[in-house]
């Protein structure tokens, strides 16, 4: 079915989604409130939310062993997530915490080399990052800090562009050996319909585009309003 709409027409249909502010839509967990009533954070709420940090593959990480500088280092986990110590030759690291190395660490040279060892870990650059694509203002790799949601992942890209299509973000993300992929509507979450889902280490985030948007856009933009009304053709 074909519609035709003049210019002012079509602008109407094309902004009447912002003609009225969204409603939240209430969920089990979700207590919707007017602003006035809205309570302050307590301490505990202002404090980041920390998800458990397990060393990557490329991450670099500084290890110190008190009282015996020749140990004490800053090593880069190599490709295959692990790294190489003296005395202890090579230690997979990957997928462990700094506090699990430094018990492996410090297991390790007990005894063998050092009279109780103190062995301290701490992450020096880590690699894990997030990729966002597609209609968001500054796309590319952003690093997971803390508890990261689709909504702050899009944030730090600085937002969706004007052809955004908010209705279709894909976060596509390897479990296993299986490549799956999530759809969805960001206005929903924005609405309070469901949760904000959570984003994890190289997931890759897609925000796809509005193809309508983008036409109405070039046609506005282009000399043809100068001869005449504006007449579109949406199959």
């Amino acid at each position: 079915m074909n519609i035709r709409l003049g210019a002012a027409a079509f602008l109407l249909l094309l902004s009447g989604g912002c003609a009225s502010p969204d409603k939240m839509i209430g969920r089990s967990e979700l207590t919707v409130m007017e602003f006035s009533d809205l309570p302050a954070p307590t301490d505990a709420d202002q404090i980041l939310e920390r998800r458990p940090y397990l060393i990557g593959p490329r991450d670099k990480v500084v290890i110190e062993v008190y009282n015996v500088p020749e140990l004490t280092r800053t090593l880069q986990v190599d490709a295959n997530g692990q790294i190489s110590l003296p005395l202890l030759g090579t230690i997979d690291a990957a997928g462990k915490s700094p506090a699990d190395l430094s018990r492996l660490i410090t297991a390790g040279l007990t005894g063998r080399f050092v009279r109780n060892p103190q062995v301290t870990v701490n992450a020096d650059t880590t690699n894990q990052i997030i990729t966002v694509d597609g209609q968001v203002k500054t796309p590319g790799l952003y690093p997971v800090l803390g508890k990261m949601t689709l909504q702050k992942a899009i944030a730090s890209a600085q937002g969706v562009t004007d052809y955004a299509n908010t209705n279709y973000v894909v976060v596509f993300r390897k479990v296993g050996d299986r490549q799956m992929a999530g759809v969805y509507d960001l206005r929903a979450i924005r609405r309070g319909q469901y949760a904000d889902p959570e984003v994890f280490t190289n997931d890759i985030i897609f925000v796809g585009d509005d193809a309508n948007r983008r036409l109405v856009q070039t046609l506005i933009s282009s000399a043809a309003l100068l001869s005449g009304p504006l007449i579109a053709i949406l199959n």
